[in-house]
C-alpha cells in the first residue's frame, strides 16, 4: 500500500485479532466469514497471513486448527517471530466467544474500504500533479476507481441454485397466469408486442436501434424513455449528440400533448392545448429524464457522464443518439472507421454491463439498403461495422414503406424488424407513426 498522509491507515488491530482467535476456537465460522471477507482486508501482515492460510487448508478440505496451521505457516518467517504456535494459541483466548466473528469480520472490512478510498485518493492526486495523461482521461480513470469500489463495498453473496429456482419458480408461475405477461419482465419499452419479443430490457442489455434517416430512430428512443420514466419511474439518461436539447423537449411536449410538433414551436395551441400544457409540466417533475447535449461525442466523455450520472441520481436506462457521431481519442483513434466503431460498440456493451443498465444506442444504416427492392434492412446494412451485430443484445431496424412510395397504403405504417434477439426469437412488430406528432403506437405483432 502507498504511503499515506496518515501516521497509520485505518485499522482495528482488535477486530483482526478477535476474527482470528473466533475462526480457531469455531473453524465452521470461516464458511461464513470468508464470503465477506478477503485476505487484503487485513492491514496487518502477519493477521493477513494467518487468515490466507486458514482459507487454504478449508480449500484443501483439512481442518483448521492450532497443529494444522501451525504447520502451514511454519516458513512463514514474521508469523515465527511473533511467537508460532504461542502466538496462535494467544488468539484464541483472546476471544470468549466466536459467535461475534461475522460482527469482527464486517469492522475490518469497514476499515479495509476507507483504506482502498484512501489509495483512490491518492490515484487522483496522482493523476492531477504529474499531468502525464490528458485532464479527461484522468477524470475517466478516477471515476473507474471509485465505481470499482462501490462495487467493491457490496456484500451480495453467490446464491444457491436451489434457492434461485425457488425464485424463478414463483416468477414463472406469475408469468404462466398473467394476463398482461410484459408487465412482469424487465425495463420494458412501452409497446407491448415489442417487448413480448425482446422480454422487456434487463440490465446490461445493449439495444440497437438501425435504420435510414427520417424513419423515426430517435422518437423511437425518446416514446421508450418517455414510457421507462412516466410509467415505470425509471431513471433515464439521454445523450444526444445530433439535437438540441431543446428540439427534444418539443417532441417530447407534443408527444404527450398529442399535437403537431410543428404546432407547438410555432406557439399554434388552443386554449385547451396550453391548460393540458400547464399539467404535462407539472408531471415532468415524476418523469426522472435527464437530457445531455454535450458536443464533446467522445467515447471517454459518454462513459464519463454516464457513471457520474449513475452515481448521483441512478441509471435505469442510457440512450445514446447516434453511435455513429461517437468520436475515439484512445489508442483506437489512429484506426480506420470501420475499426473505430467497432471499439465503440465493445465499450458500449461493456458500460451496460459496468453500470447495470439497459442501453439503447440509435444507429445510421449504409446506404446499400436502398439498393435493393423493397429496401427492408437486414444486419449487413449496419453502417461501418459488423462488429455492432457482434456486441449487441438486440438489434432493431425500422422499415416504412411509405418514405420509399408516396401512393403507400398506410402511411405510418412502420416495421420494426427485430433482426438479432439474443434472448428469444427474432420476428417482425407493426408500429404506427404519427409524423406531424414524432410519436409512435402500438398496432400488432407477426413472427
Amino acid at each position: 500500500m502507498p504511503a499515506t498522509p496518515f501516521a497509520s491507515p485505518p485499522h482495528s488491530a482488535e477486530a483482526e485479532r478477535s476474527t482470528l482467535g473466533a475462526l480457531l476456537l469455531d473453524p465452521e465460522k470461516l464458511v461464513d466469514v470468508a464470503s465477506e471477507l478477503k485476505p487484503a482486508d487485513f492491514h496487518d501482515p502477519v493477521y493477513r497471513a494467518i487468515y490466507t492460510a486458514m482459507l487454504t487448508l478449508k480449500e484443501r478440505h483439512t481442518p483448521v486448527d492450532f497443529v494444522t496451521l501451525h504447520d502451514e505457516l511454519k516458513d512463514h518467517e514474521q508469523v515465527r517471530a511473533t511467537g508460532g504456535a504461542t502466538f496462535l494459541a494467544q488468539l484464541a483466548s483472546h476471544v470468549p466467544t466466536a459467535s461475534n466473528a461475522a460482527a469482527y469480520a464486517k469492522i475490518i472490512r469497514e476499515k479495509s474500504l476507507y483504506r482502498r478510498l484512501i489509495e483512490v485518493g491518492q490515484t487522483m492526486t496522482t493523476l492531477a500533479s504529474t499531468e502525464e495523461i490528458p485532464a479527461t482521461e484522468a477524470i475517466e480513470r478516477a471515476e473507474q476507481e471509485l465505481l470499482a469500489l462501490s462495487r467493491h463495498s457490496s456484500t451480495d453473496k453467490p446464491q444457491h441454485i436451489a434457492d434461485i429456482g425457488a425464485e424463478s419458480y414463483e416468477r414463472y408461475a406469475q408469468l404462466h397466469e398473467a394476463e398482461d405477461k410484459t408487465a412482469l419482465f424487465g425495463l420494458r419499452t412501452g409497446f407491448p408486442a415489442l417487448d413480448l419479443l425482446l422480454t422487456g430490457l434487463t440490465p446490461g442489455h445493449l439495444m440497437i436501434v438501425a435504420a435510414r434517416p427520417s424513419m423515426g430512430k430517435t422518437s423511437l428512443a425518446l416514446d421508450i424513455a418517455r414510457h421507462a420514466a412516466g410509467e415505470q419511474g425509471k431513471q433515464v439518461a439521454v445523450f444526444s449528440l445530433e439535437m438540441a436539447k431543446q428540439e427534444l423537449m418539443d417532441r417530447i411536449i407534443a408527444g404527450m400533448l398529442g399535437i403537431e410538433t410543428w404546432r407547438l414551436k410555432k406557439g399554434d395551441l388552443t386554449q385547451e392545448d396550453f391548460e393540458r400544457m400547464g399539467t404535462i409540466f407539472d408531471g415532468l417533475k415524476k418523469h426522472p429524464i435527464y437530457i445531455d447535449d454535450d458536443p464533446d461525442t467522445t467515447i471517454a466523455n459518454l462513459r464519463s457522464k454516464a457513471r457520474r450520472q449513475q452515481m448521483e441520481f441512478g441509471l435505469d436506462l442510457l440512450v445514446i443518439d447516434y453511435l455513429q457521431l461517437i468520436e475515439v481519442t484512445d489508442r483506437a483513434s489512429g484506426e480506420n472507421r470501420t475499426q473505430q466503431v467497432s471499439h465503440i460498440s465493445r465499450s458500449l456493451k461493456n458500460l451496460a454491463r459496468e453500470l447495470g443498465c439497459p442501453i439503447i444506442a440509435l444507429s445510421q444504416l449504409s446506404r446499400s439498403v436502398e439498393q435493393r427492392s423493397p429496401p427492408i434492412p437486414i444486419l449487413a446494412d449496419l453502417r461501418d461495422s459488423g462488429s455492432i451485430e457482434q456486441d449487441a443484445d438486440s438489434v432493431v431496424m425500422l422499415y416504412r414503406e411509405s418514405a420509399y412510395n408516396e401512393d403507400a397504403a398506410d402511411q405510418g405504417l412502420t416495421d420494426l424488424y427485430v433482426r438479432k434477439n439474443r434472448s428469444g426469437p427474432t420476428g417482425r412488430v407493426e408500429l404506427q407513426f404519427n409524423h406531424a406528432r414524432m410519436s409512435f403506437q402500438t398496432r400488432g405483432m407477426q413472427t
